[in-house]
């Protein structure tokens, strides 16, 4: 097969790519903060993203992509115009996947201690 096809759900790339929004997710509630069933501004996920990027040994994601990998994992995403915000989307997380990516979250942090 050709390198040109579009990626399907099996590609290591797409399965890396769901495991940073999964991980940035899941690090975000960590931290305190509400996730799920209300509408945030990317940018209040940014740090959240560019921490689990940096775990994965990969580049901060755009904020295009980082839209289009979290409306596959069914998050709403809203485009404002680009005068409203510096990061132009909303997202509103489902209770559903909040818990899923909490549970991840925690997951890896525990084989991370037992690791040690």
């Amino acid at each position: 097969m050709k390198n040109d096809q579009q990626p399907n759900l099996f590609d290591d790339k797409t399965i890396e790519d769901e495991k940073i929004l999964l991980y940035a997710l899941g690090e975000f509630q960590s931290r305190g903060k509400v996730l799920a069933g209300r509408e945030l501004a990317l940018d209040r996920l940014r740090g959240a993203f560019k921490r689990a990027a940096e775990k994965y040994g990969r580049e901060e994601i755009a904020d295009e992509q980082l839209a289009e990998g979290l409306k596959k994992l069914a998050v709403k995403v809203v485009k404002v115009p680009s005068f409203v915000a510096k990061h132009p989307f909303r997202v509103t997380v489902s209770n559903d996947l909040a818990e899923r990516s909490g549970h991840f979250f925690n997951k890896l942090k525990a084989e991370e201690k037992s690791n040690l």
